[in-house]
C-alpha cells in the first residue's frame, strides 16, 4: 500500500519569512503539530513543530512574536515520495524518530503529509476489520 492512500493531501504550509506567531496560529487553526516550510514552488525546506517553538524559543527566553519560521525550523525537511510504500514511511519515522513526514510529488513539491496518528489509525482499522471478520465468520 502506498503513502498516498493515507496521507493528508495539500497540507497547510508556510514560507520561510512567515512569522512564528502566524505559524503557531496555523497549528492551532488546523489542529496540527507541524507546519512544513516551503519555497515559492512548494518544495519543502524544513518544518516547524510545536516542540520546536517551545524547546528552541520559549524555553530559551526568545520572543516568538519576533521570529520568522526559518529561524525556528528543523532543516532540511525529511520527505518521502507519494508513491513510496507505507513500510518505508514507518521505517523512516522510526529511524529518524519523527512523528510526521512531508510527502512530495515527482517534482519534489509538497503534496501531503503523513503523521504517526495516520499509521496508528490504519492499524486500528486492520484490527477492527479482523474482529469483524471473525465475528461474521462464526457459526450461529
Amino acid at each position: 500500500m502506498d503513502i498516498d492512500s493515507i496521507m493528508t493531501p495539500n497540507p497547510v504550509c508556510a514560507q520561510p519569512d512567515t512569522s512564528l506567531r502566524t505559524v503557531a496560529r496555523m497549528m492551532r487553526d488546523h489542529d496540527v503539530g507541524e507546519i512544513p516550510i516551503v519555497d515559492q514552488d512548494r518544495r519543502p525546506l524544513g518544518v516547524v513543530t510545536d516542540r520546536d517553538i517551545v524547546v528552541r524559543l520559549v524555553a530559551s527566553g526568545q520572543d516568538p512574536t519576533q521570529i520568522a519560521a526559518s529561524d525556528c525550523m528543523s532543516s532540511p525537511a525529511i520527505t518521502l515520495e507519494a508513491d513510496a510504500e507505507l513500510k518505508r514511511c514507518a521505517d523512516l519515522m522510526m529511524r529518524e524518530r519523527i512523528r510526521r513526514v512531508p510527502i512530495v510529488d515527482g517534482d519534489g513539491r509538497l503534496c501531503g503529509i503523513v503523521a504517526l496518528a495516520d499509521l496508528e489509525r490504519r492499524q486500528e482499522l486492520r484490527s477492527l476489520n479482523t474482529e469483524v471478520m471473525r465475528s461474521v465468520s462464526q457459526p450461529h
